[in-house]
């Protein structure tokens, strides 16, 4: 049996899988890795099932004790590595020996890194998921120090010499494709038009929630009545009444009062989660606004 022993976790460190799914009639959300991508690499590193439990670790600063000997990888944003005091490599199968303490610094670029171990995190299930739902409180509770996590069953096939290669720094505005609607019909030509044509900068207000984003002018409204409260899904774009837009991601809230004018792509999501504030995106449309 061999379990990882938390030294120290940086700004915020959570437990993360795939999510609860099939419970937003219940009021619950999916939660789970924001970087769905980083999280799904981390775990093919290493070999495990598509089920298993990642830590994910926000701008760094995350340091684990290997009790037993283990294999782990390191995904997502690309973060200064070391073993035992030795620099090591990201987006590599990586073996601890007991004992061994691997160390995360700050990123460097991006914004989540994803740790995987063979069999993944055991901690208790809610719902049928190991994810820490920051907004509603389900599932394990952020990582503290001293915390003492029990690596489980979830292997799969190792990898035959598979390669992922890190992902490149974004130069300039990072592209972000979505589909318009289902609301974009509530807002002007214009404001439809600004949405697609604007630099959007990605603010200080950004979390597992959602990301608020900033243009040089708010999106208006053609229709002013109240919207009633409608489901919402991950990747929505909900336009509040001051005109700029809020992307909801992972632990986004099951219903919203606002309109959706256009919902992210899932690729979209993954870049988005890796996006610092500062950061500036545009937003490409599948499909022609209506």
């Amino acid at each position: 049996m061999a379990w990882l022993e938390v030294v120290r976790t940086g700004p915020l460190a959570t437990v993360q899988d795939r999510g609860r799914r099939g419970y937003g009639a219940l009021g619950v959300g999916r939660s789970g890795a924001v970087d769905m991508i980083s999280h799904d690499s981390a775990n093919r590193l290493v070999g495990n099932t598509f089920r298993a439990a990642t830590i994910e670790v926000t701008t760094g600063g995350f340091a684990m004790r290997a009790v037993g000997s283990m294999t782990v990888a390191v995904t997502g944003a690309r973060v200064p590595l070391a073993v035992d005091g030795r620099p090591a490599p990201d987006y590599a199968s990586i073996h601890l020996g007991g004992g061994s303490i691997i160390e995360l610094g700050y990123s460097t670029t991006g914004l989540r890194t994803y740790i995987s171990a063979r069999g993944g995190v055991d901690v208790p299930q809610v719902l049928g998921s190991r994810s820490t739902d920051t907004l509603s409180g389900l599932g394990p509770p952020p990582l503290a120090a001293g915390d003492l996590l029990l690596l489980g069953a979830e292997e799969g096939t190792w990898p035959t010499e598979e390669l992922i290669p890190p992902p490149a720094p974004a130069l300039g505005a990072v592209p972000i494709e979505i589909t318009l609607g289902p609301r974009n019909s509530w807002f002007t030509a214009a404001s439809v038009h600004a949405l697609l044509h604007t630099t959007w900068k990605v603010t200080e207000h950004t979390n597992r929630v959602g990301v608020r984003l900033q243009g040089q002018g708010p999106l208006h409204r053609s229709r002013t009545e109240e919207l009633p409260s409608e489901g919402v899904v991950m990747g929505s774009i909900q336009v509040p009444p001051g005109g700029q837009p809020v992307v909801f991601l992972a632990d986004h809230p099951v219903t919203g009062g606002y309109p959706v004018i256009a919902v992210v792509s899932d690729a979209g999501i993954a870049s988005l989660a890796q996006l610092r504030p500062g950061s500036t995106i545009t937003l490409k449309a599948t499909t022609r606004p209506s």
